[in-house]
């Protein structure tokens, strides 16, 4: 079996892409890529799985054609830039639904590209608080909150930030990415 290459508790701030590709190399904070054989843990095997099926949202056409919709309302409002979070898209259907599948993440988060266009860079899970008795967890990770919507129309909530197409600074389940800018208006 492969085994996972073990971190301390207190290097969680790495930027971590590990074990979601197929040799399960990982990158470090420079930035540059590891390779090893590592044993999967199910969190690993749940992030490749949900990198696989949210692959196809980098084209946002795509994401349209499957109820992902900008929240109304100027760039400001649906883009976080400051701390850096990037233009959220928003699947009003599955936000309403409290079932969590990590293959369907609510919330699609996208940076822009230098040719105009936008980049998948994470995807986010949301759970309207009002849904739930506590905060759910998902790839072993507790989501944050409760907070209050975003904008008007979104419900205080929990969410849970994946930077899974990104590499974060701040860590792969950091709020926002310092690396990541919205467009300018």
């Amino acid at each position: 079996m492969r085994r996972m290459p073990l971190r301390a508790a207190s290097d969680d701030r790495r930027p971590v892409e590990e074990a979601i590709d197929s040799n399960c190399s990982y990158r470090d904070n420079h930035g540059c890529r590891v390779a090893g054989w590592c044993e999967q843990t199910p969190a690993d095997r749940h992030l490749k799985q949900a990198k696989a099926a949210t692959a196809r949202f980098n084209s946002v056409a795509q994401a349209l054609k499957t109820g992902y919709v900008r929240p109304v309302g100027p760039v400001s409002a649906t883009c976080v830039s400051s701390p850096a979070g990037g233009l959220h898209f928003e699947n009003p259907a599955l936000m309403a639904d409290p079932a969590l599948d990590m293959r369907k993440p609510e919330i699609l988060v996208y940076a822009p590209k230098r040719n105009g266009g936008l980049k998948l860079v994470a995807v986010e899970y949301f759970v309207a608080s009002g849904q739930v008795t506590a905060a759910p967890t998902l790839f072993g990770h507790t989501f944050q909150g409760p907070m209050p919507g975003h904008h008007p129309g979104m419900p205080a909530h929990y969410d849970l930030h994946v930077w899974l197409f990104e590499p974060n600074p701040s860590g792969m389940f950091a709020q926002f990415n310092p690396n990541v800018h919205c467009p300018t208006p």
